[in-house]
């Protein structure tokens, strides 16, 4: 008789689902998304939290790894994210929409990851591995987009960056 383990892993990497927006193809933030509080001491006109947020579950042996099944999610934080009314426009929720799309860009990266990566009777360590990849990436890639864009103000830029978020989000579109 097999004796089977069951690992059971839940991974959130900003806070915990509830009171988040999932992302969706089909749907865009809106102001009213934006529930926090304005940062007065920043000079930004607004901030958009996102991040991925991970579920594990796997059965396994005391030498391989039978099955398991992960969730991975690109979600967005109402009540961390904010703006200041004064700069409120749509080519500044433009700029805010993207950073959610990079982050789901990251999330379908991670599948991709998980998916194509031989996982063992580790998955745990393999796949906090993976996903810390993941997110070190998106950091910078967030970090870039908002140099290389000047925060929404280089408009040619703005649209170059949505150009390429989408054709890498199109090509990932087999793990959304």
């Amino acid at each position: 008789m097999i004796n089977v383990v069951q690992i059971f892993l839940f991974l959130v990497f900003f806070q915990p689902v509830e009171n988040s927006i999932l992302w969706c193809e089909n749907d865009r933030l809106d102001w009213t998304d934006f529930k926090g509080v304005p940062d007065v001491n920043m000079d930004a006109a607004a901030l958009t939290a996102s991040g991925i947020t991970l579920e594990l579950s796997a059965k396994a042996t005391k030498t391989s790894l039978i099955e398991y099944n992960a969730l991975v999610e690109a979600r967005f934080y109402p009540d961390k994210s904010w703006f200041k009314r004064e700069f409120a426009n749509s080519f500044v929720l433009a700029h805010e929409q993207l950073h959610f799309d990079i982050t789901e860009l990251h999330a379908r990266k991670l599948r991709q990851k998980i998916d194509q990566d031989t996982l063992t009777i580790n998955i745990k360590k393999e796949i906090f591995r993976l996903n810390k990849i993941i997110n070190k990436e998106l950091k910078e890639m967030q970090q870039d987009y908002d140099r290389d864009s000047n925060f929404s103000r280089n408009r040619e830029t703005q649209r170059n960056w949505q150009s390429m978020i989408f054709n890498e989000l199109k090509k990932l579109s087999k793990y959304k």
